[in-house]
């Protein structure tokens, strides 16, 4: 029997989140625990980081 697939479900980015976003990237927080804390995929978080024009890099 084939497993079965995961569903995805996609969330809308609130004002909120965004505002944590870039606080965190700010802090230099990284992307992984940006994004653990915003319960969002690593690569969701980076999207909306590049759309936004916000640098998650953690170089000082």
């Amino acid at each position: 029997m084939a497993k079965a697939k995961k569903k995805i479900v996609r969330r809308e980015w609130t004002k909120a989140d965004v505002k944590q976003m870039k606080a965190m990237a700010k802090a230099k927080a990284g992307v992984k625990n940006i994004a653990k804390s915003l319960k969002r995929t690593p690569g969701a978080t980076s999207v909306m980081a590049a759309k936004l024009g916000v640098s998650l890099s953690m170089r000082p």
